[in-house]
């Protein structure tokens, strides 16, 4: 499990590897992939069921971490995918055992 949920993060959940891929912020990691895996928050993560943590990148300030969340947003998928691929080669669940 992550040390502790105050962990301030931009992150990138998927549908699958190369599917579907939501980019957001938080600064509440553990809970916040937790509600995208239960569906308890509507919306574009659960209607394309983006259920899968593929990226995350802690930040020091939510300020920070806004900066970065806008700018991946306006990037080309491809890059999204190469920044995925970088240290998630097989887009494994980053989040598989968090909640053993």
């Amino acid at each position: 499990m992550v040390a502790a949920d105050a962990l301030i993060a931009v992150y990138m959940m998927a549908r699958q590897r190369n599917g579907t891929i939501y980019t957001g912020v938080t600064s509440a990691l553990v809970t916040r992939v937790w509600q995208h895996k239960t569906g308890v928050t509507k919306g574009f993560v659960q209607e394309y069921g983006c259920k899968t943590l593929v990226w995350y990148e802690q930040h020091e300030s939510m300020i920070e971490a806004i900066i970065r969340e806008k700018q991946i947003k306006k990037w080309r998928r491809a890059w999204k995918i190469a920044l995925i691929e970088a240290r998630n080669e097989s887009w494994n669940d980053l989040a598989r055992h968090w909640y053993d």
